[in-house]
């Protein structure tokens, strides 16, 4: 941060995406916490947040609006070098605006620009129709369910495996014939 304003990383369409720091947490620990995502992203206490943001291989992104904070994303494996890299937990602050579609589009592309990423990946539980309309919209495909993979609430939950591999994110940026296709 300089001053009380983030430094970007990218704008797209007014919204900034800046790289997360631990002044951060308060906003993150807050937004997760809001009514109904305990049952769709679920939380992490501020110990576990801590000790994800001081691995290298988690990345936190927030998003802006405004100059105000309007949601925050986790990947887990950011840079691997399997180059697959998860999209563990994304949350905005007002769902249905279109901000997170926003969001997602730049963490796609923050993923595939700067990593050697191949597959970028998340997972949803099936009946959050919105949340994959939302994902299939900005280039993920549904790959199937995972059967009783997330523990959440003391129970186990079905995921659905939805994924952009880097062909499919380099066809849809550049949709015109290359190397004799058409």
């Amino acid at each position: 941060m300089v001053g009380s304003r983030p430094i970007p990383i990218a704008v797209v369409d007014m919204t900034t995406i800046t790289k997360a720091t631990e002044a951060d947490l308060p906003f993150i620990m807050q937004t997760e916490r809001l009514p109904g995502y305990e049952s769709f992203i679920g939380r992490s206490d501020e110990t576990q947040h801590r000790a994800r943001m001081a691995d290298p291989r988690a990345a936190h992104f927030i998003a802006h609006h405004d100059n105000r904070p309007i949601g925050f994303a986790i990947l887990r494996d950011w840079n691997s070098t399997d180059g697959i890299t998860l999209l563990m937990r994304i949350a905005m602050v007002e769902p249905g605006n279109g901000h997170g579609s926003v969001f997602l589009r730049a963490l796609i592309d923050k993923v595939f620009t700067e990593t050697q990423c191949h597959r970028f990946w998340l997972g949803q539980f099936p009946d959050n129709t919105r949340a994959r309309h939302v994902y299939e919209s900005v280039g993920f495909t549904a790959e199937g369910i995972a059967r009783g993979n997330v523990f959440l609430n003391g129970r186990h939950h079905d995921e659905l495996i939805l994924a952009i591999l880097r062909p499919e994110w380099e066809a849809r940026r550049d949709p015109s014939p290359r190397h004799g296709r058409v």
